[in-house]
């Protein structure tokens, strides 16, 4: 980022190229004789085109780089993946699962080490290779219960311990109960290893323990990948598998987004260090101490806290201790007196404090209270951007549910051309994410320099957002209901009235787009170019000072409307919109003038 006025400013192209927000385009109509053209705003009409906006969800412009997963699409890849094993080393389905299960389903591995060495694979798997099937008699005495049963009601893992069908289902039951660790299943007997593969699960086990057990499978199969991961929103069934190697910030189809790397909650520009320290300190009893350490000073006599919670000075401890004190100088209220200035106005604090005795004491309390203030006003703000942030998600499932259908039968506009609505709700829920991190990452920043300039972007994206989000929220209401007159008449307003709308509410969401964007982008580079700027500053001061206007003169002439443009209209200088000249406040962002 090289400057404040790039982060305020999206340039001509970028706003132009948002043509599918906007009621109305530029149009050559004649030529002025000197080899130019003149421009005017011709209107476009909501049924002829704008089809760009009738997509069912407004698609980033950013490369994608993740996909989501359903569950069916995740059974599919597994059972390739079992299909594949099974044919290559000429095993069994069960088999197969058995040891991708063991080494991560990472097939390379598996089969560099198994052709390597079978017998070893086997061994540590617990895949026997000339497994007993058939008991030795007909009857048999089962190793759980000690009861004598038929050898057609009994079954082992392969080896030679048979147990009852009755005591193999209390064993795989109590397995599976103990959570996904049934996968790695072995024979009872302590001393065999043998596998107990998921064949004899489904034959022997309950009906819901067979369908915990393809659960527990089928989860293993994305958390044993290093490119997927399971979604962590409450009842989503839903994996992300990540194509990139920068951005983390990944988006289920649940609509919760999550940072990719720790698995919390979206969370650029702060990096997943900032995050887990936040979060831990919103959690954490250290601020329960520093309240305890500003609010509170300990009784002289047994050392609990005390809080005051009455106007006077004179302090009495709870039971049993019973101690009377002074608030101000923590001695006994029995030695106050006129010579301290009376039973409510001690005096020997502050002769004690000019002579240090309570200096430690106090600046310890002090720094206590200074961190506490500071914690919890970096905190209100990042709680109170979340509330803002789940009140715009309710607006927007309002709108998709209720209010484009209403702008539709009021002034006949199709749903496909109300998307801009959708956008920018969208666009206010990403932004209040933004902001609401931003706070955690001004806590952490220590750097003076950087500190200032981050607190001046940061009023300025509070400021933008804030207008985006009155735009939505007020005035986008005021055509949903009809305005009243004194003579009680009602009126709804016109069509055109709602294109000045449309235009302002794109407008303004592609400016908080682009400006969000460029902040993001120079908070994660750490603000590196505020130093940079700052000496670049001074060294151009230092060579222009004998120049009258110099780089000065230049930025008036390159930021400040050129009289060219009287006729046709003016350049906002902060969002760059070509407002007509009739105006003198910019219709998209209102930025004056002059």
């Amino acid at each position: 980022m090289d400057s404040d006025v790039e982060m305020n400013a999206a340039s001509d192209e970028e706003v132009m190229d948002d043509e599918d927000y906007y009621d109305y385009c530029y149009s050559d109509v004649g030529d002025d004789g000197d080899g130019g053209s003149e421009e005017e705003l011709v209107p476009v009409d909501y049924d002829e085109g704008l089809e760009a906006e009738g997509t069912d969800e407004v698609v980033s412009r950013r490369e994608q780089t993740f996909v989501v997963l359903n569950e069916e699409v995740i059974s599919e890849r597994q059972e390739e993946d079992v299909s594949k094993v099974s044919a290559v080393l000429l095993i069994t389905r069960e088999e197969a699962c058995a040891l991708l299960h063991h080494y991560k389903w990472n097939i390379s591995k598996l089969s560099d080490e198994w052709f390597a060495d079978e017998e070893k694979v086997r061994h540590t798997v617990g895949l026997l290779l000339n497994g007993n099937h058939e008991p030795g008699s007909r009857k048999l005495t089962c190793g759980i219960c000690f009861e004598g049963y038929s050898s057609d009601t009994m079954s082992s893992a392969g080896c030679a311990h048979f147990y009852c069908h009755e005591c193999w289902e209390g064993y795989i039951s109590a397995a599976i109960g103990g959570g996904p660790g049934c996968l790695s299943l072995r024979c009872p007997d302590p001393s065999c290893s043998a596998m107990v593969l998921q064949g004899m699960v489904n034959e022997l086990a309950k009906d819901e323990d067979k369908a915990k057990y393809a659960r527990f499978l089928l989860r293993a199969y994305v958390e044993g990948s290093k490119k997927t991961k399971w979604c962590p929103a409450p009842d989503c069934t839903c994996a992300v598998e990540f194509l990139g190697d920068e951005n983390y910030d990944v988006s289920c189809n649940c609509k919760f987004s999550f940072c990719w790397n720790c698995t919390e909650e979206a969370h650029r520009p702060v990096n997943c260090e900032t995050v887990s320290k936040w979060i831990l300190k919103n959690s954490a009893e250290s601020e329960n101490m520093n309240w305890i350490l500003a609010n509170s000073k300990p009784c002289p006599k047994c050392k609990r806290p005390i809080e005051k919670n009455q106007g006077c000075m004179h302090m009495t401890c709870t039971p049993p201790c019973k101690f009377e004190f002074c608030w101000l100088c923590l001695g006994a209220w029995s030695d106050h007196g006129e010579r301290t200035g009376g039973f409510y106005a001690c005096n020997r604090y502050e002769s004690a404090k000019k002579e240090g005795v309570y200096d430690e004491t106090e600046s310890r309390r002090e720094r206590a209270k200074n961190s506490l203030e500071r914690y919890m006003h970096y905190y209100e703000r990042w709680a109170s951007n979340q509330t803002s942030r789940q009140k715009a998600q309710a607006d927007l499932l309002k709108a998709e549910k209720d209010q484009l259908a209403n702008l539709t039968y009021i002034y006949g506009i199709p749903e496909t051309q109300l998307k801009f609505i959708i956008e920018a709700w969208s666009q206010i829920i990403e932004c209040r994410r933004v902001l609401k991190w931003t706070y955690a990452y001004g806590y952490y920043l220590d750097d003076k320099v950087k500190s200032d300039f981050f607190e001046y972007l940061q009023g300025e994206a509070e400021s933008g957002l804030e207008r985006l989000h009155q735009c939505a929220e007020k005035d986008l209401h005021n055509f949903l209901t009809p305005v009243k007159f004194e003579s009680t008449e009602t009126t709804t307003p016109t069509v055109a009235e709602f294109g000045e709308f449309r235009v302002k509410l794109a407008g303004l969401t592609s400016v908080t787009r682009n400006y969000f964007e460029n902040l993001v982008q120079a908070l994660e580079a750490g603000l590196e170019d505020v130093h940079a700027t700052a000496q670049a500053a001074g060294t151009s001061i230092a060579g222009t000072s004998s120049k009258k206007g110099g780089t000065k003169s230049k930025k008036k002439q390159h930021t400040k409307p050129s009289s060219d443009h009287t006729d046709d209209g003016w350049p906002c200088e902060r969002c760059t919109f070509l407002n007509p000249p009739s105006v003198v406040v910019c219709s998209v962002c209102e930025k004056s003038r002059y």
